[in-house]
């Protein structure tokens, strides 16, 4: 099995907006990040996309990707993801077109099935939401044909896509999506860094099941997990008590920005094994260069992923530099051996 540092690694973004933090300062803070990633050296730029909630900046996902695409040059911005049911397949198409246009080959496409947010604010969204929820596979064609070149005979046409090269991958927290993924031929991204029990039964579907295209030749895994790293346990675990609150709020239906880290106390010791805050917390890799990078490696060796996506939601920017930082350290160096 390959060591962490054989394996491509790249960030999720939610824009996460912390306590006493404007949403002007937390998408600076985002494009900062970004450009701190492509020195570091990770592979992509994820930007989430989430509506009403009161944590969550990245909302206007393609307007983000333009923005943060345009502050770095090198490292490759996609969607982790679209919500495709909230939108024309057409507008999407013309939207990543233009990126593409705008940023050769730098752009990726990640297109999910879930709304994003709760059913209230999807219905505003969309209110037919429910027929393109059940034709995710048959909009992710209309938008393979909307950046075909063989599309310029189409009476309906989004010209601004037709022949540039932006991948599309496929997310998912479900069997379903496993099951497309391998159908369509195209890479899969499993959002483990908050549904968990699923997994394994997905890859393994969607290995299995696979069937080469002409845009993904073999399997293409993506699988998503939380870390805080720091310079001591102690200091790692205290800024995992913002996460452990964060998934705990919404759970209960909590809206609050981002609460500020503290002791670990007996009683978020108990939460965290509430069967279900157990599980969204299960790739959670909290600790020291060390154990982090032993942590992650046993990962990969388990689920064999080819790309690992790291969300790192911290109260503090600067933590959450730190954080990727000392990752970005156990990918150059022989940390951990296979």
């Amino acid at each position: 099995m390959e060591t962490t540092n054989k394996t491509a690694y790249s960030i999720l973004e939610l824009a996460i907006v912390s306590d006493g933090t404007t949403i002007e300062e937390t998408l600076n803070n985002s494009a900062d990040l970004a450009q701190k990633a492509e020195e570091m050296g990770y592979t992509r730029f994820w930007l989430a996309e989430h509506h009403n909630m009161i944590h969550v900046a990245s909302v206007a996902t393609s307007v983000l990707i333009g923005h943060i695409a345009g502050k770095t040059k090198t490292i490759r911005v996609g969607s982790g993801g679209i919500m495709l049911p909230n939108h024309s397949p057409l507008i999407v198409s013309e939207q990543f077109g233009t990126l593409g246009r705008l940023y050769p080959n730098r752009i990726d496409m990640g297109l999910g099935r879930a709304p994003g947010t709760d059913q209230l604010t999807a219905h505003a969204i969309r209110s037919d939401r429910m027929q393109a929820v059940h034709n995710f596979g048959g909009e992710i064609e209309q938008i393979q044909r909307y950046f075909s070149e063989d599309n310029e005979w189409a009476q309906v046409r989004a010209v601004v896509a037709e022949g540039v090269n932006v991948p599309i991958y496929i997310l998912g927290s479900s069997l379903d999506s496993a099951h497309l993924a391998a159908k369509m031929g195209l890479p899969y991204a499993f959002a483990s860094h908050f549904a968990t029990s699923l997994l394994h039964e997905a890859l393994d579907i969607y290995r299995k099941e696979f069937q080469p295209s002409e845009y993904l030749s073999k399997p293409y895994t993506i699988a998503g997990v939380n870390v805080i790293a720091a310079d001591t346990d102690e200091e790692a675990e205290r800024n995992f008590t913002s996460l452990v609150r964060m998934f705990l709020s919404i759970l209960t239906g909590k809206r609050e920005p981002l609460q500020p880290p503290m002791e670990m106390t007996d009683e978020l010791m108990m939460v965290q094994h509430n069967p279900t805050l157990r599980d969204m917390i299960k790739y959670s890799f909290v600790g020291r260069k060390e154990a982090v990078a032993k942590q992650l490696n046993k990962f990969i060796e388990v689920t064999g992923v080819d790309e690992v996506m790291v969300v790192s939601n911290m109260y503090r920017h600067e933590d959450r530099l730190k954080s990727y930082k000392i990752l970005s350290e156990i990918l150059t160096e022989d940390t951990v051996k296979a």
